[in-house]
């Protein structure tokens, strides 16, 4: 088990406020600019290091919804959507930075494209 970082541990302890911010948060965003799509799966060490819950808090506190999951195949894959710099901060975090213990080989970007509103709520771990 991973023990939780700060920010997760603070996030766990608020879940109804921050889910009715992430509401707030994502009308804001499907009303405000162009909104982006992308689908992503990284390669390299990520599963057995919390690459899913620091994924899950760094999409947080950037401010894009979208979800994370880990495959069959050893890698980590998911959706961000939001606001276009928003989204490219969090492909710059998905290939280069990930969790403490991770260790990124490449990160694949597909089916990016502009929508016209939010497909989530929030930003989740599937399993």
């Amino acid at each position: 088990m991973c023990p939780l970082p700060l920010a997760a541990a603070a996030v766990a302890a608020a879940q109804t406020p921050l889910r009715l911010l992430n509401r707030g948060l994502a009308a804001t965003m499907s009303t405000a600019r162009p909104l982006k799509s992308v689908d992503y799966e990284v390669f390299g060490n990520v599963q057995g290091v919390c690459f899913r819950m620091y994924t899950e808090d760094e999409a947080r506190k950037i401010g894009v919804v979208g979800w994370v999951k880990n495959t069959s195949r050893g890698t980590v894959t998911g959706q961000v959507q939001g606001p276009e710099e928003k989204v490219n901060s969090m492909k710059s975090w998905l290939s280069k930075v990930g969790s403490p213990s991770s260790r990124i080989d490449r990160t694949d970007f597909s089916n990016e494209k502009t929508i016209s509103k939010l497909e989530y709520t929030n930003f989740s771990v599937r399993y």
